[in-house]
């Protein structure tokens, strides 16, 4: 991992453009979402990595079948419900 400074600059939008080295890096593409915080005079940016929601998904079921669990589609969509109640 590359820890060279890298200059850049805000714009009247305030955008800031991440210099392309640090994007090929770390695999920054559009739309990729970021955790951002502040301290002081500092701000730091966490690159977010979503789960594959479809793989998950698929592993859960997995799991069900081979334990022959038997879950409605209500008490599905009672546990993501829950589950993006608890994201926020």
């Amino acid at each position: 991992m590359a820890e060279e400074l890298e200059v850049t600059t805000m714009s009247e939008k305030g955008q800031v453009v991440i210099p392309q080295s640090i994007r090929k890096e770390l695999g920054i593409k559009p739309k990729t979402k970021f955790l951002v915080y502040s301290r002081g005079d500092t701000v730091i940016m966490k690159k977010l990595e979503l789960l594959d929601l479809k793989k998950e998904c698929e592993d859960i079921f997995k799991l069900m079948d081979k334990k022959e669990l038997k879950i409605s589609d209500k008490e599905i969509e009672k546990e993501i419900a829950e589950a993006r109640k608890e994201n926020r």
